[in-house]
């Protein structure tokens, strides 16, 4: 299993935790964003800058993605193409889509993109708490036990 991250929205304290759990289980975690990141020096922890433009970021993932590797993104269309591969999708608020939940979620986000087409004022996610960066945390140490080299 490799771990790809959706780097460009992914908040700091969740590729904190990425960073610890790459090295603790020395998983090959690689951060995708169309700007430049500054992570760890280590073995097991890398970058792939890739060109701005919309969902670049995102395909080259999914090219790049094998069967049981662990993408993590909020990003529902990016998780589907994850799941239709056979990799894992997690959220950087520790859900995890499956093939069971995977299409009400596109369609809830799809009739929210509706509504803001519409001109409704849908509002933005909520902060990320404590909570959510501790079941992020639960559901990858989960997914690394259950799937991962070590």
């Amino acid at each position: 299993m490799k771990i790809w991250v959706d780097a460009d929205a992914c908040p700091v304290v969740i590729k904190e935790i990425l960073y610890k759990a790459s090295e603790r289980r020395r998983i090959e975690t690689t951060f995708v964003a169309n700007r430049a990141l500054r992570v760890p020096r280590s073995l097991h922890i890398k970058t792939l800058q890739v060109p701005q433009g919309f969902d670049v970021a995102d395909n080259e993932i999914v090219k790049k993605l094998e069967g049981g590797d662990l993408v993590i993104t909020a990003d529902i269309p990016l998780a589907a193409q994850v799941i239709e591969k056979g990799g894992f999708a997690l959220s950087p608020r520790g859900e995890l889509f499956t093939e069971d939940t995977i299409q009400s979620r596109l369609s809830i986000r799809d009739f929210m993109d509706d509504l803001r087409a519409t001109g409704v004022d849908t509002g933005g996610p909520a902060a990320l708490n404590r909570s959510d960066r501790q079941q992020f945390a639960n559901k990858l140490d989960m997914l690394l036990a259950r799937y991962g080299q070590n």
